[in-house]
C-alpha cells in the first residue's frame, strides 16, 4: 500500500527542482531569509511542483494562468484557511517573479490571481495580573532551575524577544553596563533591546548563581546565556514546557501562554502605556511598520473593555447599555 501511494506522487523533473533550488538559494543568499521561512517557503513550492508534476506541466516555461488558478482552487478543496492559502500563494507568486527575472518566463502567469480573504486575528495577550502570577510562580522555585526560569520569563516579557531569540541569545549579547541586550532576529538583522531594572536583576542572579552549577555538568562550554541542567543550549520545546508547567501552577488555562503570547503582551503593554508605535516596531525587530500596528487594535479593544467593566455607564455595569444586539 505504502509503495502505491510512493508511486502515486511524481517526482518533480529537473527543471522544476533546478529552479526552484536557485530560488531558494536567491532567498538565503540575497534576501538573507532565516532558516524556518526558507523551509515555509520549500514546504509551498512542494506542494505546487507536486500540483503541477500531477497536472503534466514538467517544464517551468510552459506555466500558464490556468495552471495557478487550478493550484489555488485545489487549496481550498482541500480545506486549507485563508492564511495558509495565502501564505502558499505569496511563495508562488514570488517564485513566478523570479522566473520572470532569470527570463525563463515571458509573461506573469500570476497576474490577477486573487489572494483569500482572510479576516484579521487580533494577538492573545496576557492580563498584567497574568503576567506577574506567571513571574512569581517562576520565583517561587528554589534553585538554578527557578532562577533560569524566572530570567528567562522577565527577559522574554521586558524585551519582547522570540523564543528562538531568547534560547539562542549568546553572553555576548549583554551589555551590562548599558543595560541592553543585542539580538540577531530574522533575516540576520541585529537591533538593541533596552531591558527594565526586574529583568537586569533577575539576569544577574542567574549568571553568578544559577548559571555556573548547570556550566558544570556540560561536556562542551556553551556560550549560550540560558542553560538546560545539562549544560546543554536551551531547547524550544524544553522552554515552553516549562513555561505551560508555571501556567498550570498559577491555574491558567495551559493553551492560554505561550512565548509568543508573552511577546504580544510587551508590545501591547508598551502602546498602552504611552509607547510611540516606531519605538515598538524597533524593539520588536518588525521590518514593516503595518504588522506593529496589530497592537493599537489590541490595545484600543482592552481600553473598550476596561471602560465596559469600570466606566458608570459600561455596557457591564447596572445601568449601562449592553451592545449586544
Amino acid at each position: 500500500m505504502a509503495e502505491r501511494q510512493a508511486r502515486a506522487v511524481p517526482r518533480p523533473s529537473l527543471e522544476h527542482a533546478r529552479h526552484v533550488d536557485g530560488f531558494l538559494a536567491h532567498l538565503a543568499v540575497e534576501r538573507g531569509l532565516a532558516r524556518n521561512s526558507l523551509e515555509a517557503y520549500a514546504r509551498d513550492l512542494a506542494r505546487f511542483v507536486t500540483h503541477l508534476e500531477r497536472s503534466g506541466v514538467h517544464e517551468p516555461a510552459t506555466l500558464r494562468p490556468e495552471h495557478l488558478r487550478r493550484f489555488a482552487e485545489k487549496l481550498a478543496d482541500e480545506g486549507l484557511g485563508p492564511a495558509s492559502r495565502t501564505r502558499t500563494l505569496v511563495a508562488v507568486r514570488r517564485f513566478v517573479r523570479h522566473l520572470l527575472a532569470l527570463g525563463v518566463l515571458e509573461r506573469d502567469p500570476a497576474e490577477g490571481l486573487l489572494s483569500p480573504r482572510k479576516t484579521q486575528r487580533l494577538p492573545r495577550v496576557l492580563q498584567a495580573t497574568e503576567t506577574e502570577a506567571l513571574l512569581a510562580s517562576a520565583a517561587g522555585e528554589d534553585g538554578p532551575l527557578g532562577l533560569r526560569d524566572r530570567a528567562m520569563l522577565e527577559v522574554l516579557y521586558g524585551a519582547g524577544l522570540r523564543v528562538t531569540e531568547l534560547i539562542s541569545l549568546p553572553l555576548a549579547g549583554l551589555d551590562r553596563r548599558a543595560g541592553c541586550l543585542r539580538v540577531r532576529g530574522k533575516g540576520g538583522r541585529e537591533r538593541i533591546v533596552p531591558l527594565g531594572e526586574p529583568a537586569l536583576t533577575a539576569l544577574e542572579t542567574w549568571l553568578a548563581e544559577g548559571r555556573p552549577q548547570f556550566a558544570r555538568a556540560a561536556k562542551r562550554p556553551s556560550d549560550a546565556v540560558f542553560l538546560s541542567r545539562r549544560g546543554t543550549s536551551m531547547t524550544r520545546q524544553n522552554f515552553f514546557v516549562r513555561l505551560r508547567l508555571l501556567a498550570q501552577r498559577v491555574g491558567m488555562a495551559r493553551e492560554r501562554v505561550s512565548p509568543h503570547v508573552l511577546r504580544h503582551s510587551f508590545a501591547t503593554d508598551l502602546l498602552e502605556g504611552g509607547a510611540d508605535l516606531r519605538a515598538v516596531q524597533a524593539m520588536l525587530g518588525h521590518a514593516d511598520l503595518t504588522t506593529t500596528q496589530i497592537y493599537t487594535h489590541v490595545s484600543n479593544k482592552r481600553l473598550r473593555e476596561t471602560v465596559d467593566r469600570h466606566h458608570p455607564r459600561g455596557a457591564r455595569r447596572p445601568g449601562g447599555r449592553s451592545r449586544t444586539p
